[in-house]
Formats: C-alpha cells, structure tokens, sequence
C-alpha cells in the first residue's frame, strides 16, 4: 500500500506527478494560503463545479485556526457531508479521477482529505425508448449511478434495501453497485455472487454490462439464448427486487442487470402490470404464442410446400400457386438478410428520415423483388410477419437468438425434410434447457424444469395485488 509522506511540499510533487497535471489540462491544482499554514486542492475540471470549490475555499480563509491535523480539520472547516480522511495513496488518485476534490495541507501530514463534490454530466430520467408502456411511470435509468440507486430508493422505502458497492476494472475503476432485499433474496447466492464480482480481473468494462455478463458467466458461441435480463425501468427493477431478484447497477450504463434470470423473465413486460388482471393475461397469452410462432412459422410453411400430400384441405390456401425464379428456400435466407440490412440502415440514418427510410426501403424492395420474380408475395407476407412479431418482447438478444434457431430449422428442414425439422426443433429446446444462468441452482427453463405449477401459472396468468398478498400471507 502506497502512502504520502510527512513533507507537504513532497507530498505536492508527488501527487502533481501521479496525476500528470503538467500534460492534462483538465486536472487542475489550486493552492490556497491561509494565516498559519497552506492548503492545496487537486479536482477534475467538469465534474466539479466552480460553486463548490469557491465556497469551500471561502470556508478556509474565514476558519479561525488551521494548522490542524487532518481529522480536526475535517471536523471544524470543512462544510461537506460526503468527506473523509485518507492515507493511501492510490485511494486518493482514484478518488479524484472519480470526480471528488482532493485536499492536502501543510500540517495533515501523510494524510489527505477527500471531499466528495462530483457532479457529473447527466441527462433527464426520461421514459426508455425501447421499453414504453401505455399507462404508468414515465421515467428511466440514465447513464449516472448515484440516480438510478435514487429511482429505487423512491420505490423502496425499507431499510433491508442494500446497495453494496464494488470496483471493477485496473483501469476504469468503473463503480458498480449490487442491489438486493436482506430480507428476500437468497443470501447464499448474494455472497456467491459477490465473490464472482470481487474475483474478476479485468482492464476495464468497455461496453458495460455486456463485458461484466462475460465475465460472469462462461458463455457458449453456439448458444445464442441470452444469459441476464436487462431494464431500463426503475418500475421493473423495484418488483424484481420485492421478488427476491438481485441487481447489478453500472456506471454510465442505463440497463440495470437482474440475477437470476429465466426465459420467462424475458417475456414478461411492463405493461402487463399495468393493466387489470384480465387484459394482462390475455397480453401475456398473446406473446407467448407470438413468440412460438415466429420461431417456426417459416420452416413449417417451408415442409408444407416440400410436403404438399401432407397438408389437409384447410390450409390449402398457405401453398403458393408459383415458387418464382429463386427457390423458397433461397428467397427465406434472402429476406432474413434484408430485414436487417434495413434495421442497419435505419439505425445509421438521422431521426428525421429514420420512419422514411424504413417504410419507402421496404416498399420498394419488396414491389420490385416481387415483379421481377425474386420473391413471390407469401414469402414477403410471412417474412413480414416474423419481423414486426419480434417486437411483441423487447429483448433484442432473444430476439436474434430466435432468428438464428429460425434460420437453423429452416435449413435443416431444407437439407433432411421432416426428420431435419424435428432433430433441429429438438436441438432448440436442447439449448434452451442447457443454458447457463447466473445462478447453477435454478435452470434456465425454471418453473417449467423443475416444474413448480404455481409459479408457472403465475407466469401465464397476471394474478391480481390481492391474490398475490393473500398466497404470500399463506406461505
């Protein structure tokens, strides 16, 4: 452990060197001298602000006596609620690359005092873009930790809330915060959960919560089933919290991680809550079967066509009277890669010709696809279909991890007939029983493996305030 020395004057040297102040321009020094000894402040230009620093300042030049030690001086001049003493001397660089205000003076000796005075750059706590519900709260996570642990707090007013604070990364330092109820979470897999977090050695977490989940998890390049659940709802988070989840909480991330997660958590959404008993049902219902149908409606489509003598009377109308002059199959993978070719495009193109792009793009590719014979209608239709039914869930990892197993029945289906839908259908629900999760107690397809019928039909069905209070009073 690295220490400052007894020398004031040293200690200055040192810490200018440290910080490389000469080479950085927004690292700044400021030196006051006051009536019996000397003071020297190191802070970061833009995450403290002039007004604090000023104040402060004011407070030391006005203080009757300040040859103090540290401890006293922090005790009589020193307005702040967030400061403490320190002596080592890598906490005190960490400390002000953090954004707080380091103070020095001639009589602390080896000791330093750390003021907290960040106030760092933040947007509005505004409704997420990509998780809006119809009715409810209308604000979200941003990119500022201190704000979102604020969102949950207002949520939660019961002191078995804890927020219990790490550090990852030698080289971002980067602050997260596991969040968990005392009295509902299991604490077995709290302190399994933060040794994983204190055991990981890493440079720093360069795309957030997506280099932490790595790092959490060993993940399989062939399983494409996302690992955790992610929101960016504070609304969402407090619930999972009530329920005995745990949450991860990342400095400048807006998405919030939820421990453990299944693949039912992943089709659960806002405003399943936030309509009656009934509606919520019927949204759920609807999603499940939505999603089930994109995963399979376009290799089923294909074996029809493949197997026509098979298909009864009734759904005669599905098979397409010409195939054009690309084959079916061809035309499938064909559209697959157009569908994101425009996602990709339309996510590079400016706000005011995003909804353009997307609606003229598809018009005019799929119109002339279909006159010059590419594609034939069906295709584009159930194609159509497949795209717009993967936002009935808001997880785009799921989503493409439906897209990939799509693309793999449907080539399999090609390639073996029947016997190649079947064995890829098999392999499907394979990787999904076989993923990892964040927890080894609970399987990914819990509570269908180990089956629990309460917790499953609690899945299904959007049971009411009352009736959830009155089964947890029965517990």
């Amino acid at each position: 452990m690295r220490r400052l020395c007894e020398d004031y004057r040293e200690n200055v040297k040192t810490l200018c060197s440290e910080l490389r102040t000469k080479e950085s321009f927004d690292i700044l020094v400021k030196t006051v001298q006051l009536q019996d000894s000397e003071l020297t402040l190191f802070f970061v230009d833009g995450f403290t602000k002039d007004t604090p620093i000023q104040k402060m300042i004011m407070q030391f030049t006005m203080a009757k006596k300040t040859d103090l030690s540290a401890e006293e001086f922090l005790y009589k001049n020193v307005p702040y609620i967030e400061a403490d003493v320190s002596e080592e001397l890598d906490t005190m660089i960490t400390a002000v690359l953090s954004g707080s205000a380091l103070l020095i003076g001639s009589s602390f000796g080896a000791k330093a005092i750390i003021i907290d005075t960040r106030t760092y750059p933040a947007r509005d706590t505004s409704e997420p873009e990509g998780d809006r519900v119809m009715s409810g709260a209308r604000d979200g996570f941003v990119e500022t930790l201190i704000f979102n642990t604020a969102l949950i707090r207002r949520r939660i007013r019961n002191p078995a809330l804890t927020m219990q604070y790490l550090s990852i990364g030698t080289d971002s330092k980067t602050d997260i915060v596991m969040c968990y109820m005392a009295d509902r979470a299991d604490m077995d897999y709290v302190k399994e959960l933060e040794k994983k977090l204190k055991s990981i050695r890493t440079g720093a977490l360069t795309v957030g919560q997506e280099s932490l989940k790595e790092c959490l998890i060993r993940t399989k390049w062939y399983n494409p089933f996302p690992k955790i659940r992610n929101t960016e709802r504070p609304d969402v988070a407090a619930a999972q919290l009530l329920e005995g989840s745990v949450l991860i909480i990342i400095d400048n991330s807006p998405q919030v991680m939820v421990l453990p997660s299944t693949i039912f958590d992943f089709m659960q959404e806002s405003n399943d809550f936030y309509f009656p008993p009934l509606t919520g049902t019927y949204i759920r219902i609807v999603r499940y079967i939505v999603f089930f149908m994109t995963l399979i409606i376009t290799p089923a489509w294909y074996l029809m066509i493949e197997y026509p003598s098979f298909v009864p009377e009734w759904l005669a109308f599905a098979m397409p009277e010409e195939t054009g002059k690309l084959p079916i199959f061809i035309q499938l993978l064909l559209v697959e890669f157009i569908i994101d070719a425009l996602r990709l495009a339309s996510l590079n193109t400016p706000n005011m010709l995003n909804n353009s792009l997307s609606i003229v793009g598809g018009l005019i590719l799929g119109d002339f696809a279909v006159d010059i014979g590419w594609l034939i209608p069906e295709v584009i239709l159930y194609m159509a279909f497949v795209a717009i039914a993967n936002f009935t869930q808001r997880s785009y990892e799921l989503g493409y991890a439906i897209k990939f197993l799509r693309i793999f029945i449907l080539i399999s289906t090609a390639t073996l007939g029947i016997v190649g839908f079947a064995a890829a259908f098999l392999v499907t629900i394979i990787l999904i029983a076989t993923n990892s999760t964040a927890n080894g107690k609970r399987n990914y397809l819990y509570p269908l493996i180990p089956f629990n019928a309460k917790a499953l039909l609690s899945l299904i069905v959007r049971v009411g305030k009352r009736d959830v209070e009155k089964i947890s009073s029965k517990k």
